[in-house]
């Protein structure tokens, strides 16, 4: 029964870590300010309906 248990909590202690993993593996300075990322949209054609 113990080494049911510790199995449970190995697989739950993996699952955190890899949860930790993915949301803090991103850009070293967080996401990219809002007018930088919009300058790679292409932008609508001026006859283009609004």
């Amino acid at each position: 029964m113990t080494l049911l248990l510790l199995e449970a909590l190995g697989a739950l202690l993996l699952f955190v870590l890899l949860i930790w993993w993915t949301m803090f593996s991103g850009r070293r300075k967080g996401e990219l300010p809002p007018e930088a990322s919009t300058e790679s949209k292409p932008e609508a054609p001026e006859s283009a309906p609004k």
